[in-house]
């Protein structure tokens, strides 16, 4: 039997007609307004630098293939931010918090666990393009190919979207619990779970399973890569050498740590764990800073990017003096 004060499933009560209550950052009302402008200013700096690499990998006419996973990284990471900050932004702006549809919510979080969960296994495939690069190099060209590199990026789209699909349908089929008010500034997994009217492990067992195949399977892949690279790097004797090898690894490790450190800290842990304000400060950093850190982390480490960045601010250059 469901819990009193709970909705019932059924055509009247879900829909255009129910509606959720983020309560976004309303606790801290005499902050509201600078934290709108801190929020805005990161917002447009990640949208501007993500989208200038972009940019400069589509312009050029000869990408390698990490350049080409790089350049859909960062059309994740635009949409990323565009799925989740501009409501964080509206949250602000109104002092109780924002509403939004049950099918805006469900539409919200089915857009933010698949664009994760896309970028987990892009950086599984980016894994894989520095193994074969360091382990494999004289047959580098002849594995990756554009064609695979199209294929794996078609692959982790479509894999990460079915998944988040599957995951978002189970979360809204639950009956919700009155208040409908959402303790978050965007509609995540946890947060919603906080509000349905059951008891037990139950409805944690979709984000268990989601979880094993979007972050654990993924992370397993980056950790099998990395331990062939190092055990190759092994038997490399000169030092310089091996430094450059590491080197061409140093931004895929920094990104790869960042993701992985926020998102195994929101959602792999017990219910009963679950902190809204700590959550809500991980998520700023997960929904914020760390999309404005992977255009910083490339173009400061990463030679080709830098060099891709120059020519396309030539072009401008030479366009606007035409």
């Amino acid at each position: 039997m469901p819990c009193e004060g709970c909705m019932e499933r059924d055509n009247v009560s879900t829909g255009a007609s129910m509606e959720f209550l983020l309560l976004g950052f309303s606790e801290l009302l005499r902050l509201r307004v600078l934290l709108f402008l801190i929020f805005l200013a990161v917002h447009l700096a990640t949208l501007a630098g993500n989208m200038m690499i972009f940019m400069a990998v589509v312009m050029e006419p000869s990408r390698p293939p990490m350049l080409l996973f790089l350049c859909q990284l960062s059309a994740i990471e635009l949409c990323y931010t565009l799925v989740v900050v501009p409501k964080a932004l509206l949250s602000l702006a109104a002092a109780g918090g924002s509403s939004i549809s049950f099918l805006g919510c469900a539409a919200q979080m089915h857009l933010f666990v698949a664009l994760g969960g896309a970028e987990c296994f892009l950086l599984a495939a980016m894994s894989y393009d520095r193994y074969v690069a360091i382990c494999q190099p004289l047959r580098y060209a002849a594995v990756m190919s554009e064609g695979l590199c199209l294929r794996l990026a078609l692959a982790c789209a479509l894999g990460a979207f079915a998944v988040a699909l599957a995951l978002t349908v189970a979360v809204f089929r639950l009956p919700f619990c009155q208040p409908r008010r959402i303790d978050h500034f965007f509609c995540d997994v946890p947060a919603v779970l906080q509000l349905a009217c059951t008891h037990g492990y139950g409805p944690e067992l979709p984000l268990l399973a989601a979880c094993v195949l979007l972050l654990l399977l993924p992370f397993l892949l980056i950790l099998a890569s990395y331990v062939c690279i190092a055990a190759d790097l092994l038997r490399v004797t000169s030092p310089v050498g091996r430094g450059k090898a590491f080197c061409t690894c140093i931004s895929h490790l920094a990104i790869t740590l960042l993701h992985y450190g926020c998102a195994t800290f929101i959602y792999i842990r017990p219910k009963s764990s679950y902190s809204p304000a700590r959550d809500k400060v991980v998520s700023l950093v997960y929904t914020n800073i760390t999309p404005l850190m992977y255009p910083l982390i490339y173009s400061l480490r990463n030679k080709e990017v830098r060099g891709m960045l120059r020519k396309m601010l030539r072009r401008k250059k030479i366009a606007q003096v035409n």
